[in-house]
C-alpha cells in the first residue's frame, strides 16, 4: 500500500512539474506571427494571451 501511495505522489508531482515548464508561444493574427513569448511561465502566458486576444489573434505553441 505504501508503494502505491509513493508512486501516486511521484506521478502527481511529475505532472505538476511538467505543466509548469516554461514554453515558447507565438501570437498569430491573420496568418502572420506578430509577437512571441519565449520561455513563458504560467503568469507570463496569461498576460500574453490577454494581449494577443486584444489584437484579435490566437496563441499557439512553437
Amino acid at each position: 500500500m505504501k508503494k502505491v501511495i509513493a508512486v501516486s505522489a511521484f506521478a502527481i508531482l511529475g505532472v505538476a512539474a511538467l505543466s509548469s515548464c516554461k514554453k515558447d508561444y507565438e501570437c498569430t493574427v491573420d496568418g502572420t506571427v506578430v509577437s512571441e513569448c519565449n520561455g513563458c511561465g504560467s503568469t507570463e502566458k496569461s498576460a500574453f494571451d490577454t494581449s494577443c486576444s486584444l489584437l484579435g489573434g490566437t496563441v499557439s505553441t512553437k
